[in-house]
């Protein structure tokens, strides 16, 4: 902070000091208004301009210096000076007072903040740059939080400042006058029937309505601008157009049919998408195979002197793709066609928010969800290309095994492939630009998998960079940096799990006006509402969680707020968020974590049972890994839990459940859990929390009671 700023810091913090010190908001409550009503009334009877004016000034301080106070000052100009020049007063003065707070904070703040948090401040500097002035006036129409907090967020925002004035001053003048009426009809009440008149009472009401009325106009005239420049069909050939029957498109179009919508789901390549042909279905079916032959290699622990057994890799990809038969008419055109969907396949294209076009067919719809999914990352790495690569959707084709094969990525999917190639016999080498493997998940965790893969003959090159991929007469080599040096890892098969981006090619959204982020996904609000009104999305084409569970989640709240959101409409609820990486041993978690909690200052009680202690683990020679709570210090609610071990996907469901309703960690340690089975590590996870947190004091009273007794 330069010197000139130092100083008007700290003259801002005197003042502010000095009001609070001398208690000077008294004189801007209520009660102490109502008490000098009188002589205020008087005072301004006499002399008019002097009252307006020193009215006027007090405001612009109240609101420049960010003190509280403006709502009552709000009121007191209709009690004081009427209906009008109440409402002319305030209105200029609560503009010039929010210009000069936001004008402080920019001089004194602005810089600091937007180097502190310039990756946070990028959306908004997009929404501000897109559509600044209509923001601003969102934000003052409907007061959902302080003004004069509006006023120091908009300050490290590129917003100019004639913009935020003339903004504030439109914006807040239907709140103005509604607050200055209440002030108006306040003042009339002489006894405490004036209570019960019609004029106040309509006061009040508008009070409490004007945010939900004004919340509904503003979505009405931000709808009725982004569909100003397309003609609405006067009847439409179906009420939706799901584009895309991946997990996502395939509930939506479900849910729109079993409320009897007609509706029209179009794919471009295969019903199920990618969980049933590229994804969650292939790929534990994979990993199961992978499995059993890790029970062989650990034979001796089940008291086998030896176990072997005899396969053709190909035959292990034939019955993944056995699987995906055996689970795909599930997801296939005729049974959808059977529940009371139109099922086309063809490449879809937005010709208008109320018209989609496929296969040189145009179908007009009241509303459309994109659920087109995501696809395989591939970084620009230098011979890459040339040499070859597989991805998640590619690797299916495999049905030779690699004798050595590099694994791209150390993330879930490239953590689940490369356990599973290397017990099919690759001699896999797992190469991750950052310090671990599964970085969302916490240090033990990532401690935990890392031992069991090196354990397993994993080679895992975590902090290293690739940097190119050289091919030399067929032999393939894998460059990378790692602390300043190349590293050559030699390959003879790539696999690319880098991440997933979006798929939305080809759409034509951006012709329509559908926005998309700096990922490429589509953007949309809590509705899962696009900037088209009429358009809706959901799943990996938005992201940020690329979960089959969490496009089901938002293919609901997509589906019933397209059908039926004239009347009402739900907020996507993200509260608890679960995922498990399918590792053996599995790592699952859901809601907060250590790291989390540290980096968000958030206090935590971490409670954590060991696995190895539990019956059932011990005589499936499972008693590797442990279950992890997190809670607020002495308290069972439960913030986050995090589990590694044999099926810890379905262990992690009963934490899911009490984060979602509500329950904590004593329901669960009184929930008759049966013996033996793995779910009693919950139990005694919950346990173990009880006995942490046992009344000490309580106890000592307890044990000379008994004494006495005996």
């Amino acid at each position: 902070m330069k010197a000139k700023q130092t100083v008007a810091f700290l003259a801002l913090a005197v003042l502010i000091t000095l009001f609070f010190v001398f208690d000077l908001q008294r004189f801007l409550t209520f009660e102490y208004i109502a008490s000098q009503r009188d002589a205020i009334s008087a005072f301004q009877q006499q002399r008019p301009l002097t009252t307006a004016g020193a009215f006027f000034a007090l405001y612009v301080a109240v609101t420049g210096l960010s003190l509280p106070g403006a709502a009552v000052l709000t009121l007191t100009a209709g009690a004081v000076f009427g209906f009008l020049p109440g409402v002319l007063l305030v209105s200029f003065a609560s503009s010039l007072g929010a210009t000069l707070a936001f004008s402080i904070a920019r001089y004194l703040f602005r810089d600091a903040v937007r180097a502190r948090f310039a990756r946070q401040l990028t959306a908004i500097d997009r929404g501000v740059e897109k559509d600044g002035a209509f923001y601003l006036f969102a934000l003052r129409l409907v007061p959902a939080f302080p003004f004069f907090a509006i006023n120091l967020a908009m300050s490290v925002t590129p917003l100019s400042t004639w913009t935020f004035y003339w903004v504030s001053q439109v914006g807040m003048l239907a709140g103005t006058a509604v607050y200055v009426n209440a002030g108006a009809q306040l003042s009339q009440i002489s006894s405490l029937t004036g209570i019960l008149s019609p004029a106040l009472l309509v006061s009040f009401v508008l009070l409490g309505l004007f945010p939900l009325v004004a919340k509904k106009a503003l979505d009405s005239a931000k709808s009725r601008a982004a569909l100003r420049r397309f003609k609405k069909p006067k009847h439409f050939d179906t009420n939706l157009v799901v584009i895309g029957a991946g997990s996502g498109g395939l509930v939506a179009a479900l849910i729109a049919a079993t409320v009897k919508a007609k509706v029209t789901l179009i794919e471009r390549h295969r019903m199920g998408g990618d969980c049933l042909n590229t994804g969650c279905v292939p790929s534990k079916s994979l990993l199961r195979s992978a499995k059993m032959l890790g029970y062989m290699a650990r034979a001796k622990e089940f008291g086998f002197k030896t176990a072997a057994v005899e396969f053709d890799f190909a035959d292990v990809m034939a019955r993944v793709q056995r699987v995906i038969k055996t689970i795909e008419p599930n997801d296939s055109v005729e049974r959808y066609t059977g529940l009371g969907v139109d099922c086309v396949r063809g490449e879809a294209t937005l010709v208008s928010p109320y018209c989609v076009r496929v296969n040189d067919r145009d179908i007009t719809t009241r509303n459309i969800i994109l659920a087109t999914g995501g696809a395989p990352f591939v970084p620009p790495i230098p011979g890459l290309a040339d040499a070859g690569y597989y991805t998640s959707d590619t690797i299916w084709e495999l049905r030779e095994l690699p004798r050595r094969l590099v694994v791209l990525g150390g993330g879930p999917i490239g953590c689940e492939l490369a356990q599973a190639f290397s017990r099919l016999g690759s001699s896999v080498t797992q190469v991750e630009r950052n310090p671990h493997l599964l970085m969302r998940e916490d240090p033990d965790a990532i401690e935990f998998m890392q031992a069991q893969f090196a354990g397993e003959g994993i080679r895992i090159l975590t902090n290293h960079a690739a940097l190119q991929v050289n091919t030399d007469r067929g032999a393939k080599t894998l460059v990378c940096e790692h602390d300043g040096n190349e590293v050559l890892v030699p390959f003879d098969a790539i696999l690319v799990a880098v991440g997933r981006k979006p798929s939305t090619a080809g759409l034509g959204l951006e012709e329509v006006g559908v926005s998309l982020d700096e990922r490429g996904g589509v953007e949309v609000d809590e509705y899962l509402r696009t900037a088209i009104p009429t358009i809706y999305a959901c799943g990996d084409v938005i992201g940020p969680y690329q979960f089959t569970h969490t496009a089901s989640h938002e293919a609901w709240y997509a589906s019933v707020n397209a059908l039926f959101g004239p009347f009402r409409r739900f907020k996507a609820d993200y509260s608890v968020i679960p995922w498990t990486t399918f590792t053996d041993p599995e790592v699952a978690r859901v809601g907060l974590s250590e790291q989390e909690a540290e980096r968000n200052g958030t206090p935590v009680e971490v409670t954590r049972y060991n696995l190895e202690d539990l019956d059932r683990a011990i005589a499936d020679e499972e008693g590797r890994g442990f279950v992890k709570v997190l809670t607020p210090p002495g308290k069972d609610r439960i913030l986050g839990a995090t589990i590694v071990g044999h099926h810890a996907g379905e262990l992690l469901t009963e934490f899911i459940l009490a984060m979602k309703w509500g329950l904590g960690l004593n329901k669960i340690m009184s929930t008759i859990h049966i013996y033996p089975t793995l779910t009693e590590a919950n139990k005694y996870a919950a346990s173990t929390w009880r006995k942490n947190n046992a009344p000490q004091g309580l106890l000592t009273w307890v044990e000379k009671f008994h004494r006495l007794r005996r």
